[in-house]
């Protein structure tokens, strides 16, 4: 499951439905990953974000060294979010579903695959 920035700031705010669907996860082995943009957007002070850091330490992070495909996206969608671009692309690398708060963005990038899009799921 790829996590976009409103789960990693419930992460950050110690909400409960994030803890209850990281139990979820960690009972199913379910891998979480991420992205470095997305790690940017939620990323302001670390030594107010114990949570948020002790989190990112147990998932996977991927890099944004992929713009050929994220620019053609972004292309193809009429859109400009390359966060959010970068996402579905790391999503289809890895055949990965997204977790958002911004179904709609994602899931009109997504649109543009077709058949290889990501399955979006809303947060929370």
């Amino acid at each position: 499951m790829i996590l976009d920035a409103g789960f990693l700031i419930s992460v950050d705010r110690g909400e409960r439905p994030a803890h209850t669907f990281l139990a979820a996860a960690s009972r199913s082995g379910t891998g979480l990953h991420t992205t470095h943009p997305v790690v940017a957007q939620v990323w302001r002070n670390g030594s107010r974000q114990a949570r948020l850091s002790a989190f990112l330490e147990t998932i996977s992070l991927h890099p944004l060294d992929d713009g050929r495909p994220v620019g053609r996206l972004l292309a193809h969608s009429n859109t400009k979010d390359i966060v959010d671009a970068h996402l579905v692309i790391c999503a289809v690398r890895l055949g990965h579903d997204i977790l958002t708060g911004d179904p709609d963005d994602l899931t009109t990038l997504g649109a543009v695959l077709g058949p290889a899009a990501p399955t979006v799921y809303s947060w929370p």
